[in-house]
Formats: structure tokens, sequence, C-alpha cells
């Protein structure tokens, strides 16, 4: 009688098994989320050093590995000519945001606008790779279960700030600063995870039907 595969094993061996494509897959989102994980390190180290910069970096290095993935390795399956975005679109809007509303904490001025800029970003990162699906319509596996995790994720954090500020009776949203920082804050995790929400959907819709390859209907962003 075999021994139970471990869950990881399990995971890699599927892994192995996947056709090394990344056809949809867009190399941009993976670098805007490179450059949050790069300006939140920063953060990190000259704000609050603690366990969340051992996880940023370990992400970042993920982050990082996947990008060249993508730009190397996997590239004879890359959508090149569709990964036209341009950054500015998103980098710069983030930018005035951020130097209207941030934290007002007694940290260095650049350092409390590259915190918020971090925040603003990663909320809209994915739009470029949701927006490349929807014209599509057809999302393979691989790209499929990535913005679901992405998603979870998402929810996942939403949640901790929703219970944070429950749990406090509102008394996080004051140790966050004063003016519109609170606010902007929880406004980012709740639009991040209402644009991946309607994606999710139709990912679980799809699994539950026993597809394979998800197939978007318009409209969905």
């Amino acid at each position: 009688m075999r021994a139970p595969r471990r869950p990881m094993a399990v995971v890699l061996s599927w892994v192995r098994r996947q056709p090394p494509k990344v056809k949809a897959f867009l190399a941009v989102v993976a670098g805007m989320t490179a450059l949050v994980f790069i300006v939140r390190l920063y953060c990190s180290f000259v704000m609050e050093y603690d366990i969340h910069t051992i996880l940023d970096s370990a992400t970042l290095v993920a982050t990082l590995f996947v990008i060249y993935m993508i730009r190397f390795r996997l590239r004879s399956t890359y959508m090149l000519d569709k990964d036209n975005f341009a950054l500015y679109y998103v980098v710069v809007p983030c930018c005035v945001l951020a130097f209207i509303a941030h934290p007002s904490t007694s940290h260095v001025m650049i350092n409390r606008i590259c915190w918020a800029f971090c925040v603003y970003l990663e909320a809209v990162s994915v739009l470029p790779q949701l927006r490349l699906m929807q014209n599509t319509k057809i999302v393979e596996p691989f790209t499929a279960h990535y913005v679901f995790a992405l998603g979870v994720a998402r929810f996942l954090s939403c949640a901790h700030w929703v219970l944070q500020v429950l749990d406090t009776r509102g008394r996080l949203l004051t140790a966050l600063g004063y003016g519109f920082w609170p606010s902007m804050v929880l406004l980012s995790e709740i639009v991040q995870t209402f644009i991946l929400a309607d994606f999710c959907y139709y990912y679980v819709k799809s699994l539950a039907g026993g597809q394979l390859v998800l197939r978007l209907p318009s409209g969905v962003v």
C-alpha cells in the first residue's frame, strides 16, 4: 500500500506536467508587482523592519524569477505584441495621488509618499492583465490560477483590514494617521478586491463545471 503523498509533492508534480506557456500573461504586470515590492521593501527597511520585510523579500525574489522566465526561458510562447501597456498610465496617477494623500506620521516626507505610492500601485497593478484576458476571452489554466490566487490574497487582506478596524473599534484608523490616508488605505484594499471579484466568480464557475480553460463573457474587467 502506497504512502500518501505530501501536498507540496502533489503540487510540484502537477506543475511539471503542465505545458510551459505564458501566452496570456503580461510581463508588465509582473514588473509592476516587482516595483511595488521594491518600494515596499525600501519603506519597510527605513520605517518598520518586521516580519513583513522578510515576506516581501521572498515575494520580490519570486516575482523577479517569474519575469526572468517570461522574458527568457519561455519567450517563444510569450505574446510580446500584446505586452505593450505603457507603465506611466498607472505609475503617474499613483504618484500624483501619493503626493496628495499619504501618511501623516513622523517619518521623512519622501518615505511617506513612497509608502502611499506602493499602496495605490498595488491596488491597480493587475488591471492590464484583466484587460488582456477580457480581449482574448479565453484564459489558459496557468494564468487563470495565478489571477485567482491574487484574488484570494486580496480578499484575505481586505478582510484583515476590516476585522482590524472592527476589533480596535476604529482606533486603527487613528494609528494610520489623519486626513485622507486611513480612508485611502481601506479604499485601495476594497477597490483591488472588487477588481478581482468578478474574475474569481467566473473562475470558480468554470472550475465547478470541469472546464480547464476559462472563457470570459464580455464586460468582465
